[in-house]
C-alpha cells in the first residue's frame, strides 16, 4: 500500500498540472495584448469565436489553436510522472488529464471559474487520446458550420457525433469507462452551450458573419427584433 502512495501522488500532481495548464485564459490574454477585454464585449466568453469577432480573425485562430493545445498538452501531462520516476502513462490518466484540462479552461481558478465553453480544449483531448473521433468531430463541425453559419448548433453536431462514435465497433476494443468518459464530455460540452440551444429554438442566436454584407444583414435582423 506504501508502495502505491508515491504513484497516486504523483498522478494527482499530473491532474493538478494539466488543471493549471488549461485553466489559462489565452483568450483573454490576445484580447488584452490587442487591447480588447473579450469578457466586455460580444458574447462575454473568452473562448475563440469571440475573440475572432471583437479582436480579428487571426488573433481568433490563435486563440483556437492556443486553446486546442491546452487539451492536447494536457493529455501529455500524465508523462510527468514518468519523468518523476513514477510508473503512469496509461490511458486512463491521460484522459483524465486531458479532462481536468478541459475543465480547466471552463472552470478556470484565475477568472472566478468562469471562462470557455471548452469545444477547442476538448478537439485538443481528442487529438490526443481518440484521433479517429477528432477528425469525425471536426468533419461534422466545419460541416455543419458552412452550411448554417451558426457555431453552437456546429459545435453541439459535432459533441453528439463524438459521443455517438465512441459506442460503434470502430473504438471495440476501448475499455467501456473510455465510451462513458467521452460521452459524458461530449454532453457537458453541449449543456454549456443550453443558453445558445435556446436561443436557436427561438430564432435569435446569432450567425456567423463572414463579410461586410453579411454583418450588415444581421445587424438589420437584430434591429428589426428589438422591440
Amino acid at each position: 500500500m506504501m508502495e502505491a502512495l508515491p504513484d497516486a501522488l504523483n498522478a494527482l500532481a499530473a491532474l493538478v498540472a494539466a488543471y493549471l495548464l488549461g485553466s489559462v485564459p489565452f483568450g483573454l490574454l490576445i484580447g488584452k495584448a490587442r487591447g480588447v477585454d473579450v469578457r466586455t464585449v460580444g458574447s462575454k466568453n473568452i473562448g475563440a469565436t469571440n475573440v475572432f469577432r471583437c479582436v480579428g480573425a487571426k488573433w481568433g485562430v490563435l486563440a483556437f489553436a492556443c486553446d486546442m493545445l491546452k487539451g492536447f498538452g494536457g493529455v501529455w501531462c500524465a508523462a510527468l510522472p514518468l519523468a518523476w520516476g513514477a510508473g503512469a502513462d496509461t490511458l486512463l490518466l491521460r484522459v483524465l488529464c486531458g479532462t481536468a484540462a478541459m475543465l480547466g479552461h471552463i472552470f478556470p481558478l484565475w477568472l472566478g471559474f468562469k471562462g470557455g465553453k471548452g469545444v477547442s480544449t476538448a478537439l485538443g483531448l481528442l487529438l490526443g487520446v481518440a484521433p479517429a473521433a477528432a477528425g469525425v468531430g471536426l468533419g461534422v463541425w466545419v460541416a455543419a458550420f458552412l452550411l448554417s453559419r451558426y457555431v453552437s448548433l456546429s459545435s453541439c453536431l459535432a459533441a453528439v457525433a463524438v459521443g455517438a462514435l465512441v459506442w460503434t465497433p470502430l473504438y471495440a476494443g476501448a475499455p467501456l469507462w473510455f465510451a462513458v468518459l467521452i460521452t459524458v464530455l461530449a454532453a457537458l460540452a453541449i449543456v454549456k452551450h443550453r443558453a445558445n440551444l435556446a436561443r436557436l429554438a427561438k430564432g435569435t442566436e446569432n450567425r456567423f458573419a463572414f463579410t461586410a454584407a453579411q454583418r450588415a444583414a444581421r445587424d438589420a435582423k437584430r434591429q428589426e427584433a428589438k422591440p
